[in-house]
């Protein structure tokens, strides 16, 4: 039996049914990469090109350690990250980073190969309350306006999953009344569900151990499945019973991640890692997938997530530790190679307003345009004084760019939207 510990004697109402995005509004940034997790930002008006001594930093504030980018719903701005024994959660304002509340959680995860020992999940948000998955696996659920913990799950204990490489780093998703969890626990509990109201247990399903990579949904014949990298294969599974569909190999045994997020266009799944694994495109059919095409020679991203315009990808090809690694514009039909351009690191992209953000893993943020015929660049400027691993966010015209550096760092607010 899952152990739960309840903070209020009435969790409240039933939430409804969730869209694939929670709380998505026009200009929110609810989740791990966007509104549609894909690094779409939604209804934004960008500046055409930045100053030359960059954008106006609004606010700064100083962070803990992990590498759990900043989540935007409504003018919040919810922020994830550890100090001494404890993960907080903190709500700020938006355009003043004025803090509004903050929830203090226990933290017990004990760094090994990375010194890093914070939290690396992105804060899910939804219609009134914020989900947050910490570093030694205990899924939480905050309340939006008070800050109250409303419900706590150890799922790494409860399901014997091991910390892996760098501890529990799969962001949650949140679909209708479920939350669903790449846990990587034993005797079948790899994926786990529980009830997004009150934290009880809905399904466990596959065997698998945990990957970085976080789950996305799309649909197949008019249903919805939710897409899964976990740590050795990609799985469509169903997100009402945990039944698996069907999947493929995909991830190498040893000194390996999957971390990247699938991307999904209609009824293509492209997927990456870097190690040889490769990346793959799918067709998603009704009973089974269809290969296109695979190769590791295209697009293979070690943990930075790709984003698709129109019929090309935008990613990282290569390692942050090994080599050189590029940003590549490739045609997502048939995997061939647009362009390539040498960058100062890896880089996490965002698209908005026809546009290309890219913010380099060494702290550099970069304005391009989306051109498959050559890399076009617009603007740049420097973002971050360390390195900025979490994922950047963008919302009502403000770009946010958290550093991560060995004992945390700050995260920094630019206004880069045009002013109404």
């Amino acid at each position: 039996m899952i152990t739960r510990r309840f903070c209020m004697k009435t969790v409240g109402l039933v939430l409804g049914l969730l869209s694939f995005a929670p709380s998505a509004q026009a200009g929110d940034w609810p989740q791990i990469l966007g509104p549609q997790r894909n690094g779409h930002a939604e209804d934004e008006k960008l500046l055409d090109k930045w100053p030359q001594r960059g954008p106006k930093e609004v606010w700064k504030k100083g962070l803990g350690s992990g590498y759990a980018g900043p989540a935007v719903a409504d003018g919040v701005v919810y922020l994830f990250h550890r100090e001494s024994s404890s993960e907080l959660l903190e709500a700020v304002e938006l355009k003043t980073g004025k803090k509004i509340w903050s929830r203090d959680m226990r933290a017990s995860y004990q760094a090994s190969i990375n010194p890093d020992d914070g939290p690396r999940c992105v804060p899910v948000v939804t219609k009134d309350s914020v989900i947050v998955y910490g570093a030694a696996g205990i899924l939480r659920s905050v309340d939006r306006q008070t800050g109250k913990l409303r419900w706590e799950v150890d799922l790494a204990g409860n399901f014997g999953a091991p910390d892996g490489y760098f501890g529990a780093g799969s962001t949650p998703i949140v679909f209708e009344k479920f939350v669903l969890v790449n846990v990587g626990g034993r005797n079948g509990a790899g994926i786990v569900a529980v009830n997004l109201e009150d934290g009880q247990f809905q399904w466990k399903s596959l065997d698998d151990a945990a990957s970085y990579s976080s789950p996305v949904m799309t649909t197949i014949a008019d249903r919805p499945y939710a897409v899964f990298i976990t740590r050795l294969q990609t799985v469509v599974i169903d997100p009402f019973t945990g039944r698996v569909l069907y999947g493929f190999p995909f991830g190498a045994r040893g000194p390996t991640v999957n971390a990247a997020t699938p991307v999904v266009s209609g009824s293509k799944l492209f997927v990456t890692a870097s190690y040889g694994v490769g990346a793959k495109l799918v067709e998603l059919e009704k009973t089974q997938f269809k290969p296109i095409w695979e190769n590791d020679d295209t697009l293979s991203s070690q943990y930075n997530t790709p984003v698709l315009v129109g019929d090309y990808l935008y990613g990282i090809h290569g390692r942050e530790d090994l080599g050189s690694p590029e940003l590549r514009c490739i045609e997502l039909a048939t995997g061939k190679v647009m362009w390539s351009e040498q960058l100062p690191g890896t880089a996490h992209l965002i698209y908005a307003d026809e546009k290309l953000i890219a913010v380099t893993n060494e702290g550099t943020a970069i304005l391009f345009l989306p051109d498959e015929k050559k890399f076009t660049e617009v603007s740049r400027f420097r973002a971050s004084n360390d390195i900025v691993r979490a994922l950047p966010a963008l919302s009502g015209g403000y770009l946010l760019v958290r550093e991560t550096g060995t004992r945390g760092g700050p995260i920094r607010c630019f206004q880069i939207g045009k002013s109404p």
